[in-house]
């Protein structure tokens, strides 16, 4: 789900059971960094083996930041790429995860290194630096996202926490689905990356989602063989032939596009979504992860389906 890239182009096991033994021994609750889960070391998943918990841990991937945080493995997170700015108090550097540099990742000295993509070679890099590096791949289906949660949470010790969230995004997202307003005819709809109107079909991450909660995506015919990667680029024209009933704005942070802009544009009055106020302002950066709050996204998309009157 990497928009705009894609449209414009340590403490070891035993340690910390033994500091949990001890604050229950003393009637105390374990720190924030710690964890109650029946974690083991050494572990090994996807390609990776660590022998102890990593304590210095570089994310180079706004959505691993993300996963990393909410399974309770911030406190072990020393440094963040330049685009994670969320949690605010994830500690940002000025790492590049778009043109990762290998010297400067192993200057922080990491016991683990966790990046979306594999930029010039970078996990050779890293590896032939002896860095343990772990490789996210944008998610295609929500099952890749609970899978990557799901390993993080046992590479930092956390595979209880992790199970939790994984658990939680399901529930959550099965409930918003399920309440969703039956309709006889589907709504049709428009995802907007960028103003020169590039987009996603239904086969990708994005596009999953909208599907998930019944919608038919305008964009599909514009990719029915799947050569543009999910992501073609419309034109004014076939937009407006193609009658959305609702048009969602997933570049209202980097290009200031909002239902005024869209109202704005030349031949678009007569668009369904327009003409009965049907356009949704998402946040850029929900929109664009595949992280924990996917849910967030899944809950925009249904709540503007459940404001189309039947």
């Amino acid at each position: 789900m990497i928009r705009r890239t894609v449209a414009i182009l340590t403490v070891t096991l035993t340690a910390a059971a033994a500091l949990a033994g001890c604050a229950a021994e003393d009637g105390e609750a374990p720190s924030a960094g710690s964890s109650s889960n029946t974690a083991v070391f050494p572990i090994t998943v996807g390609g990776v083996t660590l022998a102890q918990r990593p304590e210095k841990i570089v994310s180079l991937s706004p959505t691993t930041t993300e996963m990393l945080f909410a399974v309770g493995a911030g406190d072990q997170v020393t440094a963040v790429d330049d685009n994670s700015n969320y949690p605010p108090q994830a500690p940002k550097s000025d790492l590049s995860g778009v043109s990762p540099n290998a010297e400067s990742i192993a200057a922080k000295a990491p016991d683990l290194v966790v990046l979306t993509l594999d930029t010039n070679k970078i996990v050779d890099q890293l590896e032939r630096l002896k860095v343990p590096v772990y490789l996210a791949p944008a998610a295609v289906t929500l099952e890749d996202s609970y899978r990557q949660i799901t390993e993080l949470g046992a590479l930092t010790g956390h595979p209880d926490e992790a199970a939790d969230l994984t658990q939680r995004m399901r529930d959550d997202i099965a409930k918003l689905v399920a309440d969703v307003p039956q309709r006889s005819t589907k709504l049709s709809y428009y995802y907007e990356l960028d103003p020169t109107y590039y987009t996603v079909t239904g086969k990708t991450f994005v596009g999953s989602l909208f599907t998930l909660v019944g919608l038919d995506n305008v964009a599909d015919p514009a990719d029915a063989d799947g050569a543009k990667g999910g992501y073609p680029q419309l034109t004014p024209e076939v937009l407006v032939k193609s009658d959305p009933d609702l048009i969602f704005l997933a570049d209202s942070k980097c290009c200031q596009q909002s239902a005024e802009t869209v109202k704005a544009r030349s031949g678009w009055a007569g668009v369904t979504a327009v003409r009965n106020n049907q356009i949704v302002t998402l946040d850029d950066d929900i929109a664009s992860r595949w992280g924990p709050r996917v849910v967030d996204l899944v809950r925009a998309i249904v709540d503007a389906v459940a404001k189309v009157p039947a």
